[in-house]
């Protein structure tokens, strides 16, 4: 198995594509950096001395937006608005500032938005790398060989998810040695997690792991819907043209259908996003931590299982 997967690395790295994917993520980490780092020695503004006051001045601003139509906002805004208020009065009440100074792990956390694009690259290898195989006819060189259709697709899937593991270290790690040169390690202030009505502060560190890992699932998901597609359909262009539109338009597309229908919430991006227990609420009632990843582990052997059976009884012949 091993050497299986070795091959199937190798291959990923002898196509160009593939270190222009490395080096295009890589390029906007360091186009964002320098564009932040000008922008701080530029155009920095002295601190604000009186930032408990500015902080008030909010709470009573959204303290009396919920009074005056509370019932009338989205249950979202509402939310949105008693988060930020209970932020604010902890940050007060514990002379938190949220004028703290710009360092490395601030800058990881702002890159965290690029693991949607890691999670492109990653879709884009699974979408191809079984398909590929059929067009151009090597898939005949594989199974000729003494070694199960099950271990050949388990090694492409397992190489699939190290490469997107991959791109998704190399991101943490470039952010962070580049935030670390352009803006210094700092204090590291705490995360301040909202959850349940209540603040508690969380390191900043902790809120990067999880941010990255959390993250990642649907990342995973997708990839692994393309890897499908790839396996019984022999079509690259259909495994990664539906699973970029889905992963763009999938969590909209859901969120309108939840408007109406409650058996939303059975479907794949209703559960992918795992924030929603931690720094939010439920798309839909009676959405749990624990019915989100069993459903995503059904959408998963479902996926597997789909593209096992269909790759194990293919016909290569011609």
């Amino acid at each position: 198995m091993f050497s299986l997967i070795r091959n199937e690395w190798v291959k990923i790295f002898k196509r160009s594509g593939t270190y222009v994917m490395i080096g295009i993520l890589l390029f906007i980490v360091a186009v964002a950096g320098a564009f932040m780092k000008y922008q701080d020695v530029q155009g920095s503004v002295p601190p604000n001395e009186q930032w408990q006051k500015g902080l008030q001045m909010e709470i009573d601003s959204y303290e009396k937006e919920l009074e005056n139509s509370g019932d009338m906002l989205p249950e979202d805004v509402k939310e949105s608005y008693e988060k930020i208020i209970a932020i604010n009065e902890y940050r007060i009440e514990n002379n938190i500032s949220p004028n703290g100074d710009y360092e490395a792990l601030s800058f990881i956390s702002d890159m965290s938005s690029l693991i949607d694009f890691a999670g492109l690259f990653m879709i884009i290898i699974a979408g191809g790398i079984v398909a590929s195989e059929f067009n151009w006819g090597t898939i005949k060189l594989l199974l000729i060989r003494p070694i199960t259709r099950s271990k050949i697709l388990l090694s492409k899937y397992i190489t699939v998810l190290l490469f997107g593991f991959s791109l998704l270290f190399l991101l943490f790690m470039f952010s962070g040695i580049l935030g670390l040169v352009l803006f210094g390690l700092g204090g590291s202030e705490p995360y301040l997690l909202y959850q349940d009505g209540v603040v508690k502060e969380q390191s900043m560190i902790l809120h990067l792991i999880n941010v990255y890992s959390l993250s990642s699932i649907q990342n995973i998901m997708l990839a692994t819907m393309a890897f499908m597609i790839s396996s019984a359909f022999r079509s690259s262009s259909l495994a990664i043209g539906l699973s970029i539109f889905l992963m763009f338009a999938g969590g909209q597309i859901t969120h309108l259908i939840a408007m109406k229908y409650d058996w939303a919430k059975y479907s794949l991006f209703a559960n992918t996003d795992l924030f929603q227990y931690f720094e939010g609420t439920p798309m839909l009632p009676g959405m749990t931590l624990t019915f989100s990843v069993i459903m995503l582990i059904v959408y998963f052997l479902i996926f597997q299982i789909i593209a096992f059976i269909i790759f194990k009884k293919r016909d290569i012949a011609g």
